[in-house]
């Protein structure tokens, strides 16, 4: 009988970073790796499965999104236990959080963490002493058992400039899905505009939603008919109050539709009926909301940040536009909104890129390659 690789996969399990984990073991060889997922006491209440439809053990833990000296410290010795209890060979740490109490509690148990940031922590903040301690502390837990494993070409490259990771501590794994199964029935879609730009994301400062509402502003201005419908709202959403005041009082309240979160199945077929997907983002690892985007056809119309970049080949299966510029993103909405065949075509080069780098049924092999490199032996 093989003895399988034990993995510990640790995290706050929400958003991009809860569809990363389900879609790994989803995807990984039950025969050769041993999945236990170390998640947060109040992120998610759903069964993480295998890919042999088999729950995979699970532990929660004091892990959340905000710094809590007092909460974190709780939670990184509570995840010592696990790991003493468990002596996994390798421990995936997914997120900044995630990835910041693993490597401490990697100093109590000796094991190999591959952190997978999700978009560094430290870009949320505007230059200043915030940032800058963030970015510190990044600098030194890089020093902590650690090894980058990228979600995207941008992060790798956030993680040896900015981080200051040797080459050799840096691997790249594109963030994969599985592919999309679309009804082209679908109640909720049914509730939605006739016709409508897609996109998914909490009202943030890193989705930057402001931007979009002034920029559909702009474009009502000469095309009353433009819908624009932003999913994702309600979980965590603390511009919430502030975009649906921009709403009123831009006067897009027949132009803009706020949906709260849903099952996934309903975002992806959302999305597959839209005309086209947007992204103000200020920054992205790599957004999973537009690989789904790219999974079901669409054109893509996205801010040329980390993360977007990586996922647009300019004029073939998008555009890229510098954040903030609202009148060059206002031009950029009416091309697309207005010549359907571009758009068609450009949803075409955005299914064979999705097919050719970020399907994971043939990425897996990628990250199971990893998890052998780096693993211990008990």
């Amino acid at each position: 009988m093989i003895k399988k690789h034990k993995i510990i996969h640790v995290l706050h399990a929400v958003g991009g970073v809860d569809i990363s984990l389900r879609t790994i073991l989803a995807s990984i060889d039950t025969t050769r790796f041993d999945s236990i997922v170390v998640h947060g006491l109040k992120d998610t209440t759903t069964s993480f499965l295998l890919k042999d439809n088999t729950k995979a053990r699970s532990f929660q833990i004091d892990i959340q999104r905000e710094i809590s000296v007092f909460k974190d410290m709780k939670a990184t010795w509570q995840l010592v236990k696990i790991l003493k209890k468990e002596k996994p060979n390798l421990v995936h740490a997914h997120s900044a959080k995630g990835g910041v109490i693993a490597r401490i509690a990697s100093l109590f148990y000796s094991v190999t963490v591959l952190h997978t940031p999700q978009a560094y922590s430290f870009l949320s903040k505007p230059d200043g002493f915030k940032r800058h301690c963030i970015l510190l502390v990044e600098r030194l837990l890089k020093n902590v058992n650690s090894i980058l494993l990228a979600s995207s070409n941008s992060e790798k490259i956030c993680g040896l400039i900015e981080v200051k990771y040797s080459a050799d501590r840096v691997r790249l794994f594109n963030n994969a899905i599985q592919p999309v199964q679309i009804t082209g029935s679908n109640a909720f879609v049914n509730s939605l505009p006739k016709t409508y730009i897609a996109t998914v994301g909490r009202p943030s400062f890193q989705k930057n939603i402001e931007s979009m509402l002034r920029t559909i502003a702009k474009v009502k201005m000469s095309h009353a008919d433009i819908n624009l419908v932003i999913m994702g709202v309600g979980l965590y959403s603390p511009n919430l109050e502030t975009i649906t005041s921009m709403i009123k009082a831009l006067g897009l309240q027949n132009n803009v539709t706020l949906v709260e979160w849903q099952d996934r199945q309903n975002i992806l077929e959302a999305i597959a009926a839209s005309a086209f997907y947007i992204s103000t983002a200020r920054y992205e690892g790599l957004p999973y909301s537009v690989i789904e985007a790219m999974a079901v056809g669409k054109a893509l119309l996205l801010t040329n940040v980390d993360g977007n970049r990586d996922l647009v080949v300019e004029g073939e299966n998008g555009f890229l536009i510098k954040e903030n510029e609202e009148s060059a993103l206002a031009e950029k909405i009416i091309y697309l909104h207005t010549n359907i065949s571009i758009r068609a075509a450009m949803g075409i080069k955005s299914k064979e890129l999705f097919e050719s780098q970020h399907n994971m049924l043939s990425q897996i092999k990628y990250l199971e390659h990893y998890y052998m490199e780096f693993s211990s032996t008990n």
